[in-house]
């Protein structure tokens, strides 16, 4: 039963706000549904007599792992607290290229800076500076992502059709000027989102 419970409490985590019913659990696990009812209720148990600051529940047909409503104070000043991390040098260039090149894929971003670049591309989609705005045609069907309403508003921009633009050739001095304002402001932005 301990086996069961650490697994169910593995899945539960990962499933998140959609949660897992009954039935999921049991196809996953691949176990009767009477073992799995009762895995639920010692987790239930076991969550309420220890001083934990979690809880299993259940919510139309669906259990969940949430916080107890005893912590909502603590909780709240945790959301209201702003974010003390800024974004990386890697995270401002894939936002730049998405913001110039988008829709774009994970690919395309990885050939333009020539390295990988999933972990910075987590953090901008974590901060909902850039989202998914569909998926590539061909094999794998690979995520396009693009810029959100909230990077035009921490850029104090109506649309994208505002970002400077991008020069012809290097030596372009009136983009120069105008590009170095835009990335001033950028980073500035940046150093107040932290």
């Amino acid at each position: 039963m301990e086996k069961w419970k650490s697994i169910m409490e593995a899945l539960l985590f990962a499933a998140g706000d959609e949660g897992l019913s009954k039935k999921q659990l049991t196809a996953v696990l691949e176990i009767e549904e009477v073992v799995v009812a009762e895995a639920i209720e010692e987790l239930q148990k076991e969550y309420k007599k220890k001083q934990r600051g979690i809880e299993l529940i259940e919510v139309a047909g669906v259990y969940q792992l949430t916080t107890k409503k005893k912590h909502a104070a603590y909780l709240k000043k945790l959301v209201e607290t702003p974010n003390h991390s800024s974004l990386s040098q890697a995270a401002l260039e894939i936002l730049a290229i998405v913001a110039y090149r988008q829709p774009i894929t994970r690919a395309e971003i990885e050939e333009i800076r020539g390295v990988k670049s999933e972990r910075p591309l987590q953090t901008l989609t974590a901060k909902v500076l850039v989202k998914e705005v569909g998926r590539a045609e061909g094999t794998g069907r690979a995520i396009l992502y693009g810029t959100t309403k909230e990077f035009l508003e921490h850029f104090g921009l109506k649309n994208i059709k505002e970002l400077p633009p991008l020069p012809e050739k290097e030596d372009d001095e009136a983009f120069g000027e105008e590009a170095d304002l835009f990335f001033e402001n950028f980073n500035q932005t940046f150093e107040e989102i932290k």
